[in-house]
């Protein structure tokens, strides 16, 4: 990656910023959401794992922040612009690595049979919050795809994260001895 002599460069002072292939479009580009979200989604991963979470948890979270930035590389070069510049795919096969943690941590949590009240442990509580975020950045692909290719492989990768991050919301508790608060199917009275 090369490196910049300074952070500001003044050029987004007009409303536009550069995607990953050199093209300009304006800050609200739908293009700039889907990556602008998934962007926020790993600073709320980042700030779960300052949330000092047990280790097995700590160890898929760094590994879910780099497929996080692969992910935003992805979405900064368009299908069309892929030959300007190398642009970080997401693979598949990081998809099915979801899926094994979440079959593998699934397997220690108790079955659940209602909803929770997110929460519990303070780390807990901040992946429930990176779940909304995911759910959100997949809403925001989503509607990129809508417009122009947004890659095979994102939609369906946000969509196996949020579920992941809830496994380790699940299992976090577990770990720190926290109790889930089982939704009581109506509002309290």
């Amino acid at each position: 990656m090369p490196q910049r002599a300074r952070i500001y460069t003044r050029t987004g002072d007009d409303g536009s910023t550069m995607l990953g292939s050199g093209r300009r479009v304006p800050k609200d580009d739908a293009r700039v959401a889907a990556y602008g979200t998934v962007d926020e989604l790993n600073a709320s991963v980042g700030l779960a794992r300052a949330g000092a979470p047990d280790p097995v948890v700590a160890a898929v979270l760094e590994e879910i922040q780099h497929d996080l930035l692969c992910l935003g590389s992805d979405l900064s070069v368009p299908a069309g612009e892929q030959g300007k510049v190398p642009a970080t795919r997401l693979e598949e096969r990081r998809v099915a690595a979801l899926e094994q943690h979440v079959d593998r941590l699934s397997a220690e949590l108790p079955p659940l049979a209602n909803f929770l009240l997110p929460g519990g442990a303070p780390c807990a509580a901040q992946l429930h919050v990176a779940r909304t975020v995911c759910r959100r950045a997949e809403r925001a692909v989503v509607g990129l795809k809508r417009q122009e290719d947004a890659g095979a492989t994102v939609v369906k990768y946000l969509n196996r994260l949020s579920d992941l991050l809830f496994v380790l919301a699940r299992y976090e508790n577990l770990q720190k001895g926290q109790a889930e608060t089982r939704w009581s199917g109506r509002a309290p009275s």
